[in-house]
């Protein structure tokens, strides 16, 4: 095999390897935009539980402690 075969056979072998990144590489861009947005609604929904559980905790009338029925 001459060098411009094994130049050819590099360049056709970096260009597969750049190929296959660049697939990966969007594969895990729509993986992350996904993940954001899942955090993203996940952030709202304790924002609403965090305020919900406020109000229930201003709500909440304190008894007194009682004694145990055995005394």
């Amino acid at each position: 095999m001459g060098d411009r075969e094994k130049i050819e056979e590099r360049l056709v072998t970096l260009e597969t390897r750049l190929a296959f990144q660049d697939e990966t590489i969007e594969t895990l861009n729509s993986v992350v935009k996904d993940q954001w947005a899942e955090i993203d609604r996940l952030q709202r929904m304790l924002s609403r539980f965090d305020g919900r559980l406020a109000e229930i905790e201003d709500n909440i009338e304190i008894a007194p402690p009682q004694k145990p029925p055995h005394y």
